[in-house]
């Protein structure tokens, strides 16, 4: 089948042997790096974090969710903008917001400057994430371009799974606010060399339901945009500050359904929609982000609690506990691939049934870890069994989800299926320590944590038998005919990877 055109403006004639090529790979890859760290790198500083500024239960938990609230919020609108103004305009803009907002976290002198610094990061990486893929899609030659999105891919696995252990050293070397300003570095190398190297790109097309075959110049929804990232802010809000907010944590979730309400309601008005709400009319599609919304609030809780776990009550270092974490990513990286192709070959409903299913029980194994639990029989085989489910379920929803919509749209569905994923672990951060009844300063009690942990745990292992019997339900058994992904290869444990918007123009192996 003949390769697509390129998006318009575009040359699309960069070879990745070229030293052009290795240009724009080492950018898109630091790009997207920087980005999997702000999610990954800071949990195992939240306890130094909240010793250092004296702050309770509510303070870790918005450290962590103003970043993914505006990444979540915005992530499609960002890939929007670069469309409409130039992909290398907004992904550059993406970095040096990223760079400065990674300087004021690291520089923060209390907890509410960290958090608004935090949600600024958010802001930056919706720019750069996005921005990333569409650049290499813009700027290979068509024989190229599926090597370079699976460097991309992997590459950028392999940076997310280094950035706990990285992380860790940081926080017991030279201090938590380095694990912020560890990402100025790698992002302001990119600058020049993006405007050195990086061709511009603009105008690309989307077939937007219910226009059918007829495409048109993408616009941008700030309107849906909006509204959308309100409705996530202000349900995170109240589930934060359930414990204490008292009125104001009730009129922000009567806020947020309003929000949601005037979301759905652009959405549906809109002639250029941000998320187009016809592509929920297929049954599959739909039952995917189900799935991906019970599997990634349970792994969001479960990562999130685990980091805090290791150190409050196992006793770990910083680093130990980063490194602890590394198992799953290293087969995540090894085997990703190999899962998505029995996907292909079986159907998406086995591996969706039995991924999350394995996942839950590591998540049950994870109760071992509590004061002395030895890393080499306690922790180590609960992270193996959740990494082992991981492989089985992650590159198959990618698999599933490019199988239930119509060619124009897969990147749309991708967009639409990372953005819930972030979603899903920002609500299960922010919400798991209220449901297990975790104190505000549960975290500097080592038997108050455990305790609270050990409710938590049952919790997340039954989000994500509830996404393993949707699977069941709702999936197709037959095996997934014609669209190959060239971005299976992969680490990234805590949303699903973006997926080439040309993937369905090449056959599977």
């Amino acid at each position: 089948m003949p390769s697509p055109p390129p998006p318009a403006g575009a040359s699309a004639d960069v070879r990745i042997a070229g030293a052009q090529g290795r240009w724009i790979l080492l950018v898109t890859v630091l790009g997207s790096s920087v980005v999997l760290l702000g999610s990954t790198v800071t949990n195992v500083a939240l306890p130094r974090i909240g010793d250092d500024f004296g702050a309770d239960l509510a303070v870790l938990q918005w450290t962590a969710n103003a970043y993914m609230v505006t990444l979540a919020g915005l992530i499609l609108l960002g890939g929007a903008l670069g469309d409409r103004f130039g992909r290398r305009r907004v992904f550059v803009l993406g970095i040096l917001w990223f760079a400065a907002a990674s300087l004021l976290c690291g520089l923060a002198p209390d907890a509410p400057t960290l958090i608004a610094a935090r949600a600024l990061q958010g802001v930056g990486g919706a720019l750069i994430t996005p921005g990333s893929l569409a650049l290499i899609e813009a700027s290979f030659h068509p024989d190229d371009r599926p090597r370079a999105i699976g460097l991309w891919s992997g590459l950028g696995g392999v940076g997310a799974a280094l950035g706990p252990f990285v992380g860790g050293w940081l926080v017991d070397g030279p201090g938590w606010r380095w694990t912020f300003l560890l990402s100025i570095p790698p992002a302001l190398l990119c600058v020049p060399v993006a405007l050195r190297h990086v061709p511009e790109s603009v105008g690309a097309v989307r077939a937007v339901p219910p226009c059918g075959p007829h495409s048109r110049p993408q616009g941008f929804d700030v309107t849906g945009a909006v509204c959308g990232a309100l409705a996530l802010a202000l349900a995170t809000y109240a589930l934060t500050e359930a414990r204490t907010g008292g009125v104001l944590a009730v009129a922000a979730a009567v806020g947020s359904a309003a929000a949601g309400w005037a979301f759905l309601r652009t959405e549906r008005r809109s002639g250029d929609p941000m998320v187009p709400l016809s592509i929920f009319a297929s049954r599959q599609f739909t039952a995917v982000n189900v799935i991906t919304l019970c599997v990634y609030a349970g792994t969001g809780g479960f990562f999130f609690l685990t980091a805090l776990e290791l150190q409050i009550v196992t006793g770990y270092s910083a680093l130990a506990a980063g490194a602890a974490m590394l198992p799953g990513t290293v087969l995540m990286l090894l085997f990703s691939s190999h899962a998505a192709l029995l996907a292909k070959r079986l159907g998406p409903r086995l591996p969706l049934t039995a991924g999350p299913a394995v996942c839950a029980a590591g998540m049950l194994l994870m109760l071992r870890a509590g004061p002395g639990a030895s890393y080499l029989r306690d922790v180590l085989p609960a992270l193996v069994v959740m990494g082992c489910g991981m492989v089985i379920m992650v590159a198959p929803l990618s698999v599933a989800l490019l199988s239930s919509v119509d060619a124009a749209h897969a990147g749309l569905a991708s967009g639409v299926n990372n953005a819930a994923a972030r979603a899903a672990g920002l609500v299960a951060v922010a919400g798991l320590p209220l449901v297990v009844g975790m104190g505000s300063d549960a975290y500097r009690s080592a038997a108050a944590f455990d305790a609270a942990f050990s409710r938590a745990m049952p919790l997340c292992a039954g989000l994500l038998v509830s996404g393993a019997l949707v699977a069941l339900a709702m999936l197709p058994r037959n095996a997934v005919a014609g669209r190959k992904t060239h971005a299976r290869v992969h680490g990234w444990l805590m949303e699903p990877p973006l997926v080439s918007r040309y993937a369905h123009h090449h056959s599977v192996d």
